[in-house]
C-alpha cells in the first residue's frame, strides 16, 4: 500500500498514469532539468515510462516517489521522494523537483520536511543523503535550511548535456536515531 502523506497545503500521493502530463510539464522544462543529470523529456510516453519506473522502484523497495499536489487543486506541481533506498542499511537519498510556476512559495520546504519525518519515523532511516549540483543554489540553500550537513564535493560526478559537473554531497541524520 502506497503511503499518501499530507502537509498544511500539499498532498503527497502515489503517481499514476493520470499524472503523465504533470510529469511531462516538469521534466520537459529546461529550468527544471538543468541541474538534474537527466535529458529533457521529449514525449508523453517518456513521462509514462517514468511513472512505471517510480512504481517499480517502490515495488522493489529501491525508491519511493510521491507526486506533489496542492490541496484542492488537481494536477502535480512536482515530485519528491527517496532514491537508492536501502532498507537493510537504513538509508536513502532524497530527490525532488517542482515546476517553475511554483518556485519560491515554500512548497518544497513543506514537502521535504514531511518526507524527512516519514523517512526517519516510519521507515527508520538513520541517514538521508542528497547529491546536488554545485551550481544549484536554490537546492543547496534548501537542504542547509532543512538541517542537512554538507559532507564534501564529488568531482565530475554527474553529467548534464554531455558535460561533467561537480556535486555537493549532503547528509541528514535524524536526531531520534542519534540518541
Amino acid at each position: 500500500m502506497f503511503p499518501n502523506l499530507e502537509t498544511e497545503r500539499l498532498s503527497l500521493r502515489e503517481i499514476t498514469y493520470d499524472d503523465a502530463e504533470g510529469i511531462f510539464a516538469c521534466f520537459s522544462n529546461h529550468n527544471v532539468t538543468r541541474f538534474y543529470g537527466q535529458n529533457l523529456l521529449q514525449t508523453i510516453d517518456q513521462a509514462r515510462d517514468m511513472v512505471d519506473f517510480f512504481a517499480k522502484n517502490f515495488e522493489e523497495k529501491k525508491g519511493l516517489r510521491w507526486g506533489i499536489e496542492r490541496k484542492g487543486k488537481k494536477g502535480l506541481v512536482g515530485t519528491i521522494g527517496f532514491n537508492a533506498w536501502s532498507p537493510k542499511h537504513k538509508r536513502a537519498e532524497i530527490g525532488y523537483e517542482i515546476h517553475p510556476d511554483y518556485w519560491r512559495k515554500g512548497y518544497m520546504s513543506e514537502a521535504v520536511s514531511k518526507i524527512l519525518s516519514y523517512g526517519s519515523k516510519t521507515l527508520g532511516l538513520t541517514r538521508i543523503g542528497a547529491v546536488v549540483f554545485v551550481e544549484n543554489a536554490a537546492s543547496n540553500n534548501l537542504l542547509i535550511k532543512m538541517g542537512f550537513q554538507k559532507e564534501g564535493i564529488l568531482k565530475k560526478y554527474m553529467y548534464q548535456n554531455g558535460k561533467a559537473y561537480d556535486t555537493y554531497v549532503y547528509s541528514f541524520l535524524p536526531q531520534s536515531n542519534l540518541e
